[in-house]
């Protein structure tokens, strides 16, 4: 299995505990290097979901 590159795109600005530049929360940027790969596959699984959900708040609706 290929290595998981680290999300992080160096914009760190978090809303509700989520970071708006990766989408992780702040216990999964910590621990991420201690993840193993499954683990770290589900948590991108995740964080590209909270993305979604936070560029969704505040769109208005047409």
């Amino acid at each position: 299995m290929d290595p998981v590159k680290d999300p992080c795109i160096k914009l760190c600005k978090f809303e509700r505990d989520t970071c708006r530049g990766c989408g992780r929360t702040k216990a999964e940027i910590k621990a991420w290097k201690k993840l193993g790969k499954v683990a770290q596959r589900a948590v991108l699984a995740e964080a590209d979901l909270r993305l979604l959900s936070l560029a969704a708040v505040g769109r208005k609706k047409r």
